[in-house]
């Protein structure tokens, strides 16, 4: 008895229930990943994401080497691919993680029919949030949630499964023609980002246990400041399934910091939550009031400043300089840069979350989209739009106190004095020349009024609301 086990954002041996099911019922199993140019060449298409899930394929080749298993890579779709395995190998079923996004929704349905059409059957199974089933939690009124706070008291509550050990051995069928995992280059992909985080899921184990060791313990404080090395940089390996989200938690430690880190995979649980149950979130706004009634502005040099680092607002060029070297973003930063392009440029948050996507290793549809439109303040979970514009002077006072984490990403600023960091604009000349930092010529001036474009932004949203009404 041979089994197919489909990898996709699962790319890991431990806690793997599907594996595990697999294992258990049949004799043998084979471990298959397609490369689909559906997603690949998709308007999400990432060189940088791209090169990191060929790290993680490539790391969990080599951990299935060590049990005796191969991957087996296909650079087809999912519908051909396991039924042309499925007849070679004589594999009568298909184990595979469930997943919530609207194309992860259709591209399941084809496989299933195409399955069904070739009698082989199918287990689809958890293990890509803590939650075993996050779309099952539901409001007192059998609703789905769409504010965090309740949806945080309810996952609380919810029954957890005991993690599954990592299996020892993956008998699998001789004489299989594996295929190779492909170069960036090969996909059209290529991408090479100066500060890019490693993939794979040995990578991912030594990170979390270096953040457990240490940093967790002062993240409540910590958290919100990009200048310290105070968070776990897991994002990317949560999102293709390194890790084992409901792993990660039971091993958190006891404290007020592991609780406010295990909140935030509860917001993972939430957006993915949000996603299942309005799947229309994907390409619209959540608040209706919203859907085609604010007027975005459709200026492409501010876009262009605003991806390019040079918006005048240290720590939101400071933000979007990480953004293209590490292919990551500090939260906080990301709440910055976010709300400036919204709110201060009145640019579309669609145009934000697909600049996002393309740079990020940790890009996550659920997740990206949840948090644009939470700052855009267009999305669940909603709070008045003053609330949410943010301040990028305030906020460099605030979180990066020392200027430490401007100077790393804006090399143009390192000799600025502190004093003047946050408004470098207002120097006087001769400091201007003395730190070799003149504004206008090596830094450039802000590209728009702090104080206007906040009046601008409000009124914008107040005159979207009086449209819907």
């Amino acid at each position: 008895m041979t089994a197919l086990v489909w990898f996709r954002h699962d790319l890991r041996i431990s806690d793997h229930p599907a594996l595990d099911a697999a294992l258990r019922a049949h004799d043998r199993v084979v471990p298959v990943f397609c490369f689909d140019d559906r997603l690949l060449a998709g308007r999400h298409a990432s060189g940088p994401r791209t090169r990191f899930l060929i790290e993680c394929l490539e790391d969990l080749d080599a951990e299935l080497r060590e049990r005796g298993a191969r991957l087996v890579v296909r650079r087809e779709r999912p519908e051909r691919a396991l039924i042309e395995l499925a007849g070679i190998t004589g594999a009568t079923e298909v184990y595979y993680t469930r997943d919530v996004t609207p194309f992860a929704r259709s591209r399941g349905r084809s496989v299933h029919a195409a399955l069904e059409a070739a009698g082989i059957a199918e287990q689809a199974l958890p293990g890509l949030t803590v939650a075993d089933d996050v779309a099952a939690v539901r409001t007192r009124a059998g609703g789905p949630y769409a504010v965090f706070s309740p949806f945080y008291r309810s996952w609380l509550d919810i029954p957890r499964r005991a993690p599954i050990p990592a299996p020892a051995h993956i008998p699998s069928p001789p004489g299989l023609d594996h295929g190779r995992i492909p170069t960036a280059d090969e996909l059209g992909l290529s991408a090479a980002l100066e500060g890019a985080q490693r993939g794979g899921e040995r990578e991912a184990v030594a990170r979390l246990d270096r953040f457990l060791r240490g940093p967790i313990h002062q993240y409540a404080e910590e958290r919100d400041r990009p200048d310290l090395d105070g968070t776990s940089k897991l994002s990317a390996y949560l999102h293709f399934g390194c890790l084992s989200p409901r792993e990660v938690e039971a091993a958190l430690p006891r404290g007020e910091g592991p609780q406010q880190w295990r909140r935030q995979l509860c917001w993972r649980d939430f957006y993915h939550h949000v996603q299942f149950h309005y799947p229309e979130n994907a390409r619209l706004e959540y608040q209706v009031r919203y859907r085609g009634t604010i007027a975005w502005t459709e200026d492409d040099a501010l876009f262009a400043a605003w991806t390019e680092g040079r918006t005048g607002f240290p720590l939101v060029d400071a933000a979007m300089r990480q953004l293209r070297r590490d292919g990551w973003m500090h939260n906080r930063a990301r709440l910055v840069a976010g709300s400036f392009l919204t709110k201060q440029l009145g640019i579309d948050w669609r145009r934000g979350e697909q600049w996002f996507m393309r740079l990020l290793i940790d890009g996550d549809q659920a997740n990206n989209n949840g948090n644009w439109q939470w700052i855009a303040s267009v999305g669940v979970d909603p709070q008045p739009v003053f609330r949410r514009v943010y301040n990028p002077t305030l906020h460099l006072e605030r979180y990066d106190p020392e200027g430490v984490y401007v100077r790393e990403y804006v090399p143009e600023l390192r000799r600025v004095p502190r004093r003047h960091l946050a408004e470098p604009w207002k120097m006087p000349e001769s400091v201007q020349r003395e730190a070799g930092c003149v504004i206008g010529s090596d830094y450039p001036r802000p590209v728009v009024d702090l104080a206007a474009a906040r009046e601008a932004a409000l009124a914008r949203y107040a005159a979207a609301a009086a449209a819907d009404a």
